[in-house]
């Protein structure tokens, strides 16, 4: 059983991500997350689960800017209503691509639902692939590392989540790691 569980953790760390960035709503986050914990037990390589998911959502922006830019405003319009994208989204999107171009893609990449479609959306944009392409790769990467440390992190640790979500509740936990983050991060700031 672990030999077929480490054949398909490999692929999954890159699969999950590419569909989710490729277009179509998926969690390729939480299979980050999962095959990472699965990472901290032993039985993967963190750094290639790492290298795997940032190449596999570098494949799914590419194929989802292509989409953009091929199938055009009609096609995000069309496929868009299924997620409620209506036309005043998709022209506030067009201004907000326009006006923050790279930034706006390396921002998507850590915005649940926002990094499904900020590829397509780039692409009916017209942005320059080149502009396209570096921003995503940044952020692919910087982004991959985050979620690949967090699920190796909880997989080492995954007796405190346990005793934490038993007394906490799921929010509970939640909030306290959100809060938790904030202070590392003004601290960060302030040192």
């Amino acid at each position: 059983m672990r030999a077929i569980a480490d054949a398909i953790g490999y692929p999954s760390a890159a699969i999950g991500i590419l569909i989710e960035s490729a277009g179509i709503p998926f969690p390729g986050e939480t299979t980050l997350l999962a095959v990472s914990a699965y990472a901290a037990a032993g039985h993967l390589d963190i750094r290639l689960v790492v290298l795997l998911g940032a190449v596999g959502a570098v494949a799914g922006a590419d194929f989802g800017y292509l989409v953009g830019r091929l199938g055009g405003r009609p096609f995000v319009e069309r496929f868009g209503r299924i997620l409620h994208l209506n036309p005043q989204h998709l022209a506030r999107s067009e201004l907000f691509f326009t006006r923050y171009g790279g930034r706006a893609i390396l921002a998507a990449r850590f915005v649940v639902g926002l990094r499904t479609w900020a590829s397509v959306l780039a692409g009916m944009s017209h942005m320059p692939f080149w502009r396209f392409q570096l921003a995503s790769a940044v952020g692919a990467v910087i982004w991959a590392l985050l979620i690949g440390s967090i699920g190796f992190f909880l997989g080492r640790h995954w007796h405190l989540v346990d005793l934490a979500v038993k007394f906490l509740g799921l929010g509970g936990l939640a909030i306290v790691l959100i809060g938790a983050g904030v202070v590392i991060f003004l601290r960060r700031r302030r040192g």
